[in-house]
């Protein structure tokens, strides 16, 4: 059995996540023996609160409920029954006793993978792109709805890591763009509304599972890559807290019940086993009251893992389809022998309960899974992977509701106008020509390729386990086609990227005004098209498709450009470009994507802004994927020395006011989108507001509660004789019940005696509290209102329209960012000379800066000063804080 990756020692250097000395509760360690990063060990594992604001009524539910369940059915709870074991992605094991079927995990962030009559909503990156929280709010709560009403306890999203570190990082599309204050408000929206819907949401993936290529070693082997341990992202504890961790943070706060560790490690300790990660950093400092989830096969350890905060495994088994588990019986005997503490287990199921108890669930009210994930026959196997218990599986529910509205409405809002020489929007054109094959359909159909894993047709999601199959797909021809026939106009289309001289022909024509698709794809590591693992192997136009828009501008002085993409794409050329009158992102925008698009071209919406910057070129960026090992076989160091400056704060550091032209400044800046109308900012006001100073935590926490009492005889562990064992299913029973030693033979993973666990690992007695910790999001008076800022926006354009007021800060340090985000809104129908108030307010946490040596928030000694405008460039309001 692997032991605890913890202890593996490595160096300080300028990568400590924290020093020793600096823990809360310090614990030795062994010396360092080489010049790795190194994550040191944080113990005992905390346990939940039961005065956590917002989950004393779960805390009360939860344990009445675990205090009555036996060991078996707490290592049940805890251990998933192994892939394509149960109908789900993962599903847990059962308590019949009580009444509580299996709870269903599936994926995904925008829909139900593996689900008919489902939603496939706009990606989170588009969803960001509208910068509307009501929006993020709505589309959480639909996702949560037609998961709870598909019988899914838990949805595996929303996504805030990957951040966007690296421009070409293939999962960046299923977060919320590449700053962590937007990130984290667009996060803890969407878990609000999943929760509010009935559904436990699940963030992930905690934490800097930054890149695709190296998360996981037998992924890269079968790449060619000969690598024995999954990729160590290395990062200092300042940049962890002030961006990485920042959204989580966030969504700890709003109350998610659910968080997802990663497949890759940090600071060399797997995500999944890294205390300092679990128990440091989210229970105890940011006051996590829910319960820790593996991705799938992230799990590397067994009671290591268990110490270090995991609460659940998923999907159970340790390779697919193996039928061994590091937790099931291993755990059981592992609490028998004494190595996992009667408390720790307790905890587990507790948090697991607690979060279920939070959305508003009961035994009594669950709906039941009425999918299949492995098979669109209404029959099935309900144990796929062994074809056992063959029954009606699929029932067709539909849970879509009016879903398609707020989908049409976030697509079009995120979709973003980067240029627009007058062009836009159209009205009634005479002659339309739609080029490019990004326009139409995939000829196999929307769901042709498994999880997306093409890219035929027009793009509207990525690939992955983070997809999920189209109800239908409206296409950018049929829409556009569809409003050309209404107003009158001449309409034709080519469809084809490399039918170049058919489409000189077509949009030389006299008053063709052309528009040509071209786009670009990411995914998951597990698929790989064209040669992309997951990441791009760059940031240019698939499909030709830049050729396809230099030959129609060539021949057409009215050309607009559609790009749908998963990140940002070389558009440096095109921006100055004289026949080349407009450039729209439209993102991966869903089922309604054609829809969307035409409300935005004709001006029926009002556009968005970019919620990530747009490099001259994928070097400009100062970071990108690492594709080649640098560490021989043993895993790949990625360091992160950038620390907090990646994308606007990078381009902000390297080519501060640079014009668009340079190489180095950004083609398009963050938050930039142009508007139909045009905006005046002024007024900008200050106030200053009466918090009192930050009180650092103080004091232990309660000791750690063991629920109820259960019996110490291995005979009582054994396998039932009533119970039909099915092959590869994983059960919490013991094989043998003769002895410790005969119960753990049939598996390596097993422990015959007490296991060595490190210093405190086991100790359930009152806890320091750390100074930076407290309820749910850390300490309280982080989130004191210390300023408000207000200014006037006047529109003074001819149009009704919606303004994007951005406010951004300088933390005022030598090493710091030039400004970051920290407030923001979307202010919607504007009307022509109205005046409307924007207003932010900043917290203590927005303008603090992380202390490595006190280990707390602290708003330091520089002058700080306020920006408020339409982007990360156009800021033309300042002001001083007092």
């Amino acid at each position: 059995m692997k032991t605890s990756f913890l202890l593996a020692a490595s160096t300080a250097t300028i990568l400590d996540f924290a020093a020793a000395n600096a823990l809360p509760n310090p614990q030795p360690y062994p010396p360092p023996h080489s010049n790795e990063a190194y994550s040191p060990p944080f113990y005992p594992s905390p346990w939940m609160d039961p005065n956590a604001p917002g989950w004393e009524q779960a805390y009360a539910q939860a344990k009445e409920f675990v205090s009555g369940l036996t060991l078996l059915e707490k290592v049940n709870l805890t251990t998933g029954v192994g892939w394509m074991g149960e109908k789900c992605v993962g599903n847990v094991g059962t308590v019949p006793r009580l009444g509580l079927r299996s709870l269903c995990m599936q994926d995904g962030p925008l829909g139900l993978r593996f689900n008919r009559y489902n939603s496939a909503f706009a990606t989170g990156l588009t969803a960001a792109a509208s910068w509307s929280r009501h929006l993020w709010v709505d589309r959480g709560t639909a996702l949560g709805s037609e998961a709870k009403n598909k019988g899914v306890d838990v949805l595996l999203g929303p996504v805030a890591g990957p951040l966007g570190r690296n421009p070409n990082g293939g999962r960046n599309v299923e977060g919320f763009g590449n700053d962590p204050y937007l990130a984290g408000v667009a996060l803890a929206d969407t878990v609000t509304g999943i929760q509010n819907a009935g559904t436990v949401a699940c963030a992930k993936h905690f934490l800097l599972n930054e890149q695709e290529h190296f998360r996981q070693v037998g992924e890269a082997n079968g790449y060619g890559y000969p690598i024995k341990e999954a990729l160590s992202s290395n990062v200092d504890d300042k940049t962890i807290h002030e961006v990485y961790g920042w959204p989580f943070q966030d969504a700890v706060k709003a109350g998610v019940g659910s968080i997802m560790c990663s497949y890759n490690q940090v600071n060399n300790s797997y995500a999944c086993q890294n205390s300092k990660l679990l128990n440091g950093l989210l229970k105890e400092e940011y006051g996590f009251q829910g319960f820790v989830m593996s991705d799938w096969q992230a799990q590397h350890a067994g009671v290591s893992t268990a110490a270090a905060g995991l609460d659940m495994t998923m999907p159970g088994d340790t390779l697919f389809n193996t039928g061994a588990s590091y937790f099931g019986s291993n755990l059981t005997l592992a609490v028998l022998n004494g190595t996992v503490p009667e408390w720790r287990i307790d905890d587990m199921v507790m948090r697991i309960m607690a979060s279920f108890f939070k959305v508003g669930k009961s035994i009594n009210n669950l709906v039941d899974t009425n999918f299949d994930s492995w098979t669109d026959g209404e029959f099935g196997y309900v144990q796929a992977a062994v074809n056992e218990n063959w029954e009606k599986v699929n029932y067709g529910v539909d849970v879509r509701a009016d879903h398609a509205n707020h989908i049409r409405e976030a697509g079009a809002k995120g979709t973003v106008i980067l240029k627009n020489n007058g062009i836009l929007p159209l009205n009634k054109p005479k002659f339309l020509t739609v080029i490019g094959e990004d326009a139409g359909s995939n000829p196999a159909g929307p769901n042709g390729c498994g999880d997306r894993g093409c890219d035929d047709g027009t793009l509207a999601m990525e690939w992955g386990s983070g997809t999920t199959n189209f109800p239908y797909l409206v296409t950018p021809d049929t829409a556009i086609q569809n409003q050309a026939l209404q107003d009158g106009s001449r309409y034709e289309s080519i469809l084809n990227n490399y039918a170049t001289s058919a489409i000189q022909s077509l949009v030389s024509q006299p008053e063709a005004i052309a528009i040509v698709f071209a786009n670009s794809d990411s995914g998951e590591g597990y698929l790989h098209p064209d040669g992309n693992e997951g990441d791009r192997k760059n940031i240019t136009l698939w499909k030709n498709g830049d050729d396809l828009i230099k030959t129609v501008a060539a021949n057409n002085a009215k050309t607009i450009v559609v790009v749908h993409s998963t990140g940002p794409v070389i558009l440096k050329d095109y921006a100055v470009h004289p026949n080349i009158s407009a450039i729209v992102w439209a993102g991966t925008p869903g089922q309604e994507s054609g829809n969307s698009l035409v409300d935005i071209l004709y001006g029926k919406q009002s556009p968005g802004r970019t919620p990530f910057t747009w490099g001259p070129s994928l070097e400009s960026y100062g970071v990108q994927v690492m594709t080649t090992p640098n560490n021989g076989n043993n895993a790949p160091q990625d360091d992160f020395t950038e620390g907090a400056f990646i994308d606007y704060r990078y381009f902000d550091k390297v080519a501060p006011g640079k014009p668009r032209s340079s190489d180095k400044a950004p083609t398009y800046e963050f938050g930039f989108g142009l508007s139909w109308s045009t905006f005046k900012f002024s007024n900008l006001q200050i106030q200053k507001n009466n918090a009192g100073p930050l009180n650092p935590t103080t004091g232990k926490t309660i000791a750690a509660p063991a629920l109820g009492t259960f019996s110490k005889n291995l005979k009582d562990y054994g396998f039932p004789k009533n119970i039909r064992r099915i092959k590869e299913f994983i059960y919490p029973y013991l094989s043998s019940t003769s002895s410790g030693q005969a119960a753990s033979g049939d598996s390596h993973y097993g422990q015959t005696a007490k296991q060595f666990l490190p210093a405190g690992a086991t100790d359930g007695s009152p806890q320091p509290r750390s100074p930076s910790s407290g309820e749910p999001g850390g300490n309280r008076q982080l989130y004191d209102v210390i300023y408000t800022i207000t200014a006037t926006i006047t529109n003074t354009g001819k149009v009704m329209d919606d303004a994007v007021p951005q406010l951004y800060l300088s933390h005022g340090g030598p090493n710091e960012p030039v400004r970051v985000l920290r407030g923001f809104d979307r202010i919607e129908r504007i009307a022509p000379g109205q005046s409307v108030t924007f207003k932010a307010d900043l917290t203590r946490r927005d303008i603090s800066n992380w202390d490595t040596k006190t280990q707390q928030w602290v708003v330091t000694k520089f002058p700080k000063t306020v920006y408020v405008g339409s982007s990360s460039r156009d800021l033309p309001l300042s002001a001083r804080l007092p």
